[in-house]
């Protein structure tokens, strides 16, 4: 099995387990290739290894090449993955160095078992729906994908912003708010949640509408069927607003249009089998805890 390592930062309370974790995947029968930055962190930090791995770049040292791709850090440098392994149905296994790790599951004081398990091949891969974005003016171009969400916000004013949003060519509503989400069930547990949105299970087919602090009562979070076409329009006094695909933003304008739909390819996720969905939503965002069920 062919192995790529990707990750941005080292925190210096990881370093033992960094440490270990080269140590182990050395020792294991699988080859190892690294993302360069992460390589050069490594380069960087005296008290680690210099492990003798080959570097890579780009999704390009990829293609036809690597079995799994595993992410160290927290879910936003899994979320980072995602320009990497698109088209390439690459599975990703986020080990957590970071905070929640809500997509990160396994944290790296497990790495030992994680590394069995892809041995004896003891997981499961969850496909996760993706959304696309698409601008006649060509703004994205192939950055055009989030595993999480869209999320359109106000720039620079105070003043709220007008999103002109149809379902299927029937206009949905006209959002007076500082900003509207568009979620997959994957980012339902991710800034849609904490605007209110609620949570939605993986592979239900669905999506979320979730408004930014609406100015009207009787806005709410929708749910739609993840096979809809949503055609987008903005409308603000200010001339720099942004448009998020999960970390990465890009500045957009007043009376802008943008089509908003499910990607083609879905995103393959590793789950080792003492993780779930639900054991996620019990540990890291305590569902379900009661006292009385103890």
């Amino acid at each position: 099995m062919i192995v790529a390592l990707f990750g941005k930062r080292i925190k210096d309370e990881k370093i033992e387990g960094f440490n270990n974790m080269i140590k182990l995947l050395s020792e294991s029968d699988f080859e190892i290739i690294i993302h360069e930055k992460l390589m050069n962190e490594i380069k960087s930090i005296e008290e680690i290894d210099k492990p003798n791995w080959e570097t890579f770049n780009s999704q390009e040292s990829l293609k036809d090449r690597v079995n799994m791709l595993i992410s160290i850090g927290g879910d936003g440098t899994l979320l980072d993955t995602i320009l990497l392994v698109n088209n390439l149905d690459i599975p990703v296994l986020g080990i957590n160095t970071g905070r929640l790790g809500f997509l990160s599951t396994t944290s790296i004081e497990e790495i030992e078992i994680a590394i069995n398990a892809l041995k004896n091949k003891d997981y499961e891969i969850e496909k996760r729906a993706m959304l696309k974005i698409e601008n006649k003016d060509g703004l994205f171009l192939t950055d055009n994908i989030a595993l999480n969400e869209v999320s359109i916000l106000k720039g620079d004013t105070a003043s709220m912003i007008t999103i002109h949003v149809s379902l299927n060519g029937n206009h949905l509503n006209s959002y007076w708010t500082d900003g509207l989400i568009i979620s997959t069930a994957t980012g339902s547990t991710a800034y849609s949640l904490s605007c209110g949105g609620p949570i939605l299970m993986p592979g239900g087919g669905n999506f979320v509408l979730t408004p930014i602090a609406p100015h009207n009562l009787n806005v709410r979070p929708i749910v739609v069927n993840d096979n809809s076409i949503l055609d987008i329009q903005i409308e603000s006094r200010s001339e720099r607003n942004l448009i998020a695909l999960d970390s990465r933003s890009f500045e957009i304008h007043s009376n802008q249009k943008f089509t908003i739909s499910k990607a083609e390819n879905e995103f393959n996720i590793v789950q080792l089998n003492n993780t779930s969905f639900i054991q996620s939503l019990k540990n890291k965002l305590n569902w379900g805890l009661d006292k009385r069920n103890n």
